[in-house]
């Protein structure tokens, strides 16, 4: 019943508008949903109560104005992501565990009027010549769109959610993602000037924990923040912000992540912050910190530190510069200072699980220290928490000194092993 009467409402309102939803103010087509429904409900002889005749027309402000269902998904606070396979199929990540979701959309028609307004909000398409869409809402959420033919079980949206606040280190330290010790150690760090790569898989927090990292340099530093879908949240005032751009839909126009990196080193940055490497602005990430960028920042994907330097040095690969492993790796081992560990563990806490000093190189590679790390023991078996501290290994880092040069000196006790 809820349905027809809200494809008959639909329906109506279009003819109205003839088609033009978009144009129409939105107080207008709000107001006019309003009548329409106690029309059609009087039409019909249906007998509706208050609150549910309040739902429908909220339902119906959400599909005309909005993302239709995913409107309230969008609006609870404890949802990080929302995983869109098909229109009957939703899944979210609560709390950092993945969820099915009650919700699902009436039909494919729907879920894709739904995927056409979130692209066309950009000036973006999506359709079988052009069937894959990164995009990112009003709100900074970043989308993923990907259909048929490509997408075999019908349409397909990913959702990653903006937080409207950024967290501070003392969320993190709340969170138990880091320790007071190893929080005082990273702002010492970033603002002794240390370069500091962020590690991490898919989801694992890299980019909240760069954000954080971010909010230690100091405010009379020029900072130039590059990213694919601006997610960072400096509140320092002398930031510029550069995001990359896809290419449209005759193939031209676009702005890779290396492009901004090769540009911003002409705009007289203090501190380079890129929010991801993932090809070859790797090699110009690791060039600008060797010279004269130092404190710079960025994330990237891998499972540990040890595989997060054999992954940028196939990004320099990538870049098509025709260097031999060992030139590659002194050009790591020379640029990078720490790796930041981040680990999205089995109970869906995520954590800093290892922060890492590289070094230089040895015969078998990049050499390494751990500073800080995790160690699990085990799993409460009740509520399925890992069990486990994040502690120091006992080792004290090299760059101490260094950190001790710039003002940053921090005791030398808070490395000591328990």
């Amino acid at each position: 019943m809820y349905a027809q009467l809200r494809t008959r409402v639909h329906q109506r309102l279009v003819e109205e508008l003839a088609g033009n939803t978009d144009s129409a103010p939105a107080d207008v087509i709000r107001q006019r949903i309003a009548e329409l429904v106690g029309e059609v409900i009087t039409e019909q002889g249906v007998t509706m109560s208050r609150q549910d005749r309040l739902r429908v027309v909220e339902t119906l402000i959400h599909d005309v104005l909005g993302l239709g269902p995913l409107e309230d998904l969008l609006a609870n606070p404890d949802i990080a992501e929302i995983m869109v396979n098909g229109p009957n199929q939703i899944y979210v990540e609560e709390k950092g565990k993945l969820l099915r979701s009650p919700v699902t959309f009436e039909s494919t028609e729907q879920l894709m009027q739904v995927i056409d307004r979130i692209v066309s909000s950009i000036g973006r398409r999506v359709d079988e010549s052009s069937p894959m869409v990164d995009a990112r809402l009003k709100d900074g959420s970043r989308v993923n769109v990907i259909i048929p033919p490509l997408a075999l079980r019908g349409p397909t949206v990913t959702i990653r959610k903006f937080s409207k606040e950024a967290f501070t280190i003392d969320d993190l330290i709340r969170f138990g993602t880091l320790t007071d010790e190893m929080a005082k150690f990273v702002r010492a760090c970033v603002r002794g000037r240390l370069n500091v790569v962020v590690s991490g898989g898919t989801g694992s927090g890299k980019t909240t924990t760069l954000n954080v990292l971010s909010s230690f340099i100091p405010e009379d530093q020029r900072i130039v923040t590059i990213e694919d879908a601006a997610e960072l949240q400096l509140a320092q005032e002398h930031v510029v912000t550069l995001e990359a751009r896809p290419a449209n839909v005759e193939g031209r126009g676009q702005v890779t992540i290396r492009d901004l990196v090769i540009n911003a080193l002409r705009m007289r940055p203090d501190r380079i912050v890129v929010g991801e490497c993932r090809g070859g602005e790797a090699l110009d990430m690791l060039q600008a910190m060797n010279t004269g960028h130092d404190g710079s920042l960025t994330t990237l994907h891998a499972n540990n530190p040890h595989d997060a330097v054999s992954r940028l040095e196939t990004m320099v690969l990538m870049s098509g510069a025709e260097l031999p492993s060992r030139a590659i790796r002194e050009q790591i081992a020379s640029a990078v200072n720490m790796i930041v560990q981040q680990s999205r563990l089995r109970d869906g806490t995520r954590r800093i699980v290892s922060i890492t000093e590289v070094l230089g190189t040895g015969p078998d590679g990049v050499v390494m220290q751990e500073i800080f790390g995790f160690k699990q023991t085990g799993v409460d078996p009740e509520t399925g928490r890992v069990i486990g501290e994040l502690a120091p290994t006992g080792v004290l880092p090299q760059a101490l000194d260094r950190l001790s040069s710039e003002g940053e000196g921090v005791p030398e006790e808070m490395f000591a092993a328990a």
